[in-house]
């Protein structure tokens, strides 16, 4: 999962930052609604994390461009105004969920789940094909009814190819998912998650292939029966 972090506390991003990346997050920051605007337009993210007292204006403004557009990007208000207005405000203009500072670790980590855990709700729970099936609630991969061991990044890659499976996943798509903007990301970063990937299922006995369409990305197939 990505997240965007639109904090204009230079100290308190980085320590949002440090602590969603220790729990397994792709983060980026924002300060500025300007700044927020830019990192939202590619698409990409799944939640922003946004603050309302921004230096070039109000955070409202943010969540009004994302609704606007119809983005299905999630919403948690990480801010100090704790007021009923505000809370109602940011809530109807489609926010969803709200938090006030200061807060523990323990709580904007429940608070992530939370909103993730009722986006899972609203989309389909089992990704499958052949014998694969992806868990996203549990994160749980079963290959021909085996639990197989699986990292996040290739996790995160198998998620995205389950869902198109049968079209062509780009790889900057792909990138996105798996890496926040300033991640150090080498040129064949994602080729060697999707390649331990494919090592992966090949070695479990799954029925699916994994295909480089070279310069354009991946796609994930059903495999023929023998």
């Amino acid at each position: 999962m990505r997240i965007l972090i639109v904090e204009d506390n230079a100290r308190l991003a980085g320590l949002m930052a440090a602590l969603l990346t220790e729990h397994g997050y792709g983060v980026d920051t924002a300060e500025t609604v300007t700044a927020a605007r830019a990192a939202l337009s590619p698409g990409g993210y799944d939640l922003v994390l946004l603050d309302l007292s921004l230096p070039d204006g109000d955070g409202h403004a943010v969540l009004e461009t994302l609704r606007e557009g119809d983005s299905g990007v999630y919403v948690l208000v990480v801010t100090a105004r704790g007021d009923v207005d505000n809370r109602v405000r940011a809530l109807n203009a489609g926010a969803d969920d709200y938090i006030v500072k200061p807060f523990s670790d323990e709580e904007l980590v429940a608070h992530i789940h939370a909103v993730t855990r009722r986006s899972r709700q609203l989309r389909e729970a089992v990704l499958a094909a052949g014998n694969v099936r992806l868990d996203t609630a549990s994160l749980t991969l079963t290959i021909a009814d085996h639990i197989a061991p699986i990292t996040p990044r290739e996790l995160t890659v198998l998620s995205a190819l389950l869902e198109q499976q049968g079209k062509v996943m780009p790889r900057e798509k792909l990138e996105r998912a798996v890496y926040s903007v300033d991640s150090d990301v080498t040129g064949n970063a994602v080729e060697a998650v999707a390649s331990r990937l494919r090592r992966r299922l090949g070695a479990a006995g799954a029925t699916v292939d994994i295909t480089a369409m070279r310069g354009i990305g991946y796609i994930l197939t059903e495999r023929a029966p023998c």
